[in-house]
């Protein structure tokens, strides 16, 4: 016996299920579309196959009951690959995007959806610090929703459109391209550090770029653009003494955030850390006035020593 799990019927059967198919003496369907379980053939699933042989049933859901008898029959289970569920999401952001879709989506741009893609980033960029599972799941979402937006609006644009699926496929070419140690028979890769160092040579000559700070993205956070010019600066031999060298406060947070990078640190998170817990503790002080009858819009600096937490 075998199952076939469909949860995201638009990605297609997968193709090491086709055989089964091909040779079961019964095809069964539960929690089905029925013009899906038309098409292959499947009838509706009784409450118990367990007594059946040569049979696939294609389900929904692993947790349907019918699947779970089988599973426990010790049926082969047969699953999408990983990424099914992407094809629904394009496809849901295709109709939203689309005639009779939501007007608010259809008057969207490149430009108007910049401060979202930011604002997302960052809400991510927080609930992996924070270590919120369920957010960072969600926030991947949101992510996820930002690319499929703009890749949506791209498909319409004049000039060179381009669509998701072109988006995934140079994806696809950057990532084998960059990894010939996996995908081809190039030198092995000896640690994270050596591949670190052949995906930028690599990028370099891919990308044909004349400088060792092409493609640094100058619209970043500042501490986090001074760390990535120091880091790629330090791959390519130039020395903290040719940093910036006057006596401004701003050249002393470049020096600072370019050469923690250098050291392998992260002078962004490293950063936000430390204002994150400031904050914190401006709260616990504010808490503590209110608790002693105070207001603490109305502290002083001694008060607010007073209250800072130990």
């Amino acid at each position: 016996m075998t199952v076939v799990l469909l949860p995201y019927p638009d990605a297609g059967i997968p193709p090491s299920a086709v055989p089964y198919l091909r040779g079961a003496r019964a095809v069964y369907a539960s929690g089905i579309d029925s013009g899906l379980a038309d098409l292959l053939g499947a009838k509706p699933a009784p409450e118990d196959l367990t007594a059946e042989s040569e049979i696939v049933l294609i389900a929904a859901d692993a947790a349907d009951p019918v699947v779970e008898a089988l599973v426990r029959a010790g049926s082969r289970v047969i699953a999408q690959p990983a990424g099914a569920g992407l094809v629904e999401a394009a496809q849901v952001m295709d109709r939203l995007r689309s005639p009779g879709g939501c007007p608010w989506d259809a008057e969207q741009t490149h430009d108007s959806l910049r401060q979202y893609l930011v604002e997302e980033t960052y809400e991510l960029l927080d609930a992996i610090e924070e270590g919120d599972r369920a957010a960072m799941r969600e926030e991947l979402g949101d992510v996820l929703l930002q690319v499929l937006f703009h890749a949506r609006v791209a498909a319409e644009g004049a000039g060179e459109p381009f669509d998701i699926d072109a988006v995934a496929s140079a994806l696809v070419a950057k990532l084998v391209g960059r990894h010939p140690h996996v995908f081809g028979d190039a030198e092995h890769v000896h640690n994270a550090a050596h591949q670190q160092v052949r995906w930028e040579q690599l990028k370099q000559a891919e990308k044909r770029r004349e400088s060792s700070v092409d493609g640094v993205a100058l619209g970043q956070p500042a501490v986090a653009l001074a760390g990535k010019l120091g880091q790629r600066t330090g791959r390519v031999g130039v020395p903290e003494d040719l940093f910036p060298a006057d006596d401004s406060t701003a050249t002393h947070l470049f020096r600072t955030a370019a050469a923690a990078r250098r050291e392998g640190i992260d002078p962004e998170g490293e950063l936000r850390a430390v204002a994150k817990r400031f904050a914190a503790d401006v709260r616990a002080a504010e808490r503590s006035a209110r608790e002693a009858g105070l207001d603490p819009a109305a502290l002083d600096a001694q008060a607010w020593r007073a209250h800072w937490p130990r």
